[in-house]
């Protein structure tokens, strides 16, 4: 079984630990004894790590060693649109687990009115969220969720590819655009930009052109927002991490 991995705050001389709610759940729930080890991570380098203490709301650690960075195939962030809550938190928790490494809300022109002001008062909540999702998928880094930006903000995302969901004839399968495995770079970055439920309008569509962004499709059918932004995530970093598959099997 893969030992459980849990971000501590800091790591200082060869020692860590939690508090409050994240270590009663390691206390309680898991059982946790001391001598036992497991991972941690400072949200910089994961570490081997063996359990010294277990006190009501605090545990404490020992740093062993420390673990060989896994780190992902590409830099993937995404920008969605706002969408009602539970459906945007579903996307957090899944793409943390696929490897997004930022997530920025974005107020589009059919996002329902007042999610914008929800959102803020959302953040920690949501920083929860990820950091709940990245310790299930063993993540070294958490992911970075920012405020919620305007469109013009959103378009303006430097990225060295950014591609626009968009279910209008005029885009073409994402796959037709992903480059060749030899194009494919650790240090690219990709954004991907997916609409609210009521889709873009035409302006939207055009501005977004003007403004670089590759108009793509994941297919015939209409997908809900979390659906969408989900599913290019996942073709994203497979592909990406393909190539990195590739290169390695010729070193």
């Amino acid at each position: 079984m893969a030992r459980r991995r849990f971000f501590v705050d800091r790591i200082r001389e060869g020692k860590a630990e939690l508090v409050g709610e994240e270590a009663r759940h390691l206390a309680r729930v898991l059982r946790a004894e001391t001598a036992s080890r497991c991972e941690v991570s400072d949200n910089r380098s994961a570490y081997l790590a063996e359990i010294t203490q277990v006190r009501r709301g605090r545990v404490e650690f020992a740093i062993l060693e420390e673990l060989a960075p896994r780190p992902e195939p590409v830099h993937l962030w995404l920008l969605v649109s706002l969408v009602k809550f539970d459906r945007f938190e579903w996307i957090l928790e899944k793409g943390t687990e696929l490897g997004v490494e930022r997530f920025v809300p974005v107020n589009a022109a059919r996002s329902e009115k007042g999610l914008e002001a929800g959102a803020v008062k959302r953040l920690e909540r949501w920083r929860r969220i990820v950091r709940e999702a990245s310790q299930q998928a063993r993540r070294d880094r958490l992911p970075e969720i920012v405020a919620p930006i305007g469109w013009e903000r959103a378009l303006a995302t430097p990225a060295s590819r950014g591609f626009f969901l968009d279910e209008d004839e005029g885009a073409r399968p994402i796959a037709e655009h992903i480059p060749e495995p030899d194009g494919r770079l650790a240090t690219d970055t990709v954004a991907l930009l997916t609409g609210p439920e009521g889709g873009w309008t035409d302006p939207e569509r055009e501005q977004a052109a003007a403004a670089g962004w590759t108009p793509v499709t994941l297919g015939p059918r209409i997908l809900r927002t979390e659906t969408a932004a989900i599913a290019a995530g996942a073709f994203v970093s497979i592909a990406w991490q393909s190539r990195t598959r590739l290169t390695r099997s010729r070193d």
